[in-house]
């Protein structure tokens, strides 16, 4: 480490998915749909939440804000890929590296503070029905998405501020579509062992809390559940949190198994194309999860359909 050369950094290369051209400028098109599904898909949600008052309670007040959060977590990363692929240019400025990298951290952060908070929601709707909007009030809401969006914004400065303190070495090229905290650290020249400490944890802390949160919250789900005599109520008491828990285990299943298959590979472009799995995947998803297992949301969705088709019907009739 000590007999590489240190320079004034201005720019990384990411180096993508592919070293081949051709193969680069394949993955345009795939990408630009998933991108667009998911803005789509999770603008629809939120549109859906925001017209239908039925829909104006904790839970779907949680589920829009994880919508924003993951239009956001993708928006950092897949257009940057995207303009790259269309330019035909590898690299990304300094600022604008660091600044990816803290959005990433941000919504992705975010992201597992919501679907905890949505798990305790779901904990007291069905383990404590007859107080839920009491102790689900909207102040109470309020605090707990400020303080999922302050302990994200945390988070990602103190990793910034962090790297600020790095001085990096001639070789500035990064295995991956995005600036990978892992990667950007990895090709410091100046001693790491502060920014690694940190990650370690702020991972044990971020990662396993909320986790331990969720799977306590649907411990004692799943025991008041199955005190319930009748199947159809335990059937109308599940299906409550079904699309929560499925989400739930799509986006900490696909970060594990990002993690275990990057462990094991010892390749960095393994682990890049692994990691499209959560990055772009997940957040395509989860408005399908929501759209397809909750008939609210449905028929939020339907209402827009039905009255353009019966606009169409009218014109066509007038005409």
């Amino acid at each position: 480490m000590e007999g590489r050369n240190q320079t004034r950094v201005t720019e990384f290369i990411l180096l993508g998915l592919s070293d081949e051209g051709e193969l680069q400028s394949l993955l345009f098109w795939p990408f630009l749909s998933m991108y667009l599904v998911t803005f789509t898909g999770n603008l629809l949600m939120i549109l859906a939440i925001i017209t239908d008052s039925r829909l104006h309670t904790p839970m779907y007040f949680f589920l829009s804000n994880l919508c924003f959060s993951d239009i956001c977590f993708t928006s950092t990363t897949i257009p940057k890929m995207l303009l790259n692929i269309q330019t035909q240019s590898k690299a990304i400025s300094y600022k604008g590296c660091l600044s990816q990298m803290y959005f990433f951290m941000l919504f992705g952060v975010l992201d597992t503070f919501l679907l905890t908070v949505m798990a305790y929601d779901r904990f007291v709707a069905i383990c404590h029905p007859l107080h839920y909007m009491v102790i689900m009030n909207p102040k109470f809401c309020g605090i707990l998405l400020l303080g999922s969006w302050v302990l994200s914004i945390f988070n990602s400065l103190l990793h910034d501020l962090l790297i600020l303190r790095l001085s990096f070495c001639t070789d500035l090229e990064i295995f991956h579509f995005f600036c990978e905290l892992n990667q950007v650290i990895q090709l410091a020249c100046s001693d790491t062992f502060l920014n690694d400490l940190m990650i370690y944890l702020t991972s044990g802390l971020l990662g396993v809390v909320p986790l331990t949160g969720i799977l306590s919250s649907y411990s004692r789900i799943v025991t008041s559940i199955l005190r319930i005599s009748s199947v159809r109520g335990k059937y109308k008491a599940f299906s409550t949190c079904g699309s929560h828990l499925s989400v739930v285990s799509l986006f900490y299943g696909t970060s594990l198994g990002v993690y275990l298959s990057s462990a094991a590979a010892q390749n960095s472009r393994t682990s890049a194309i692994a990691s499209v799995m959560y990055t772009v995947v997940t957040p395509m998803l989860n408005p399908f999860i929501y759209g397809l297992r909750n008939r609210d949301i449905k028929q939020a969705l339907g209402k827009p359909l039905a009255a353009g088709r019966s606009q169409h019907i009218r014109c066509f009739v007038s005409g």
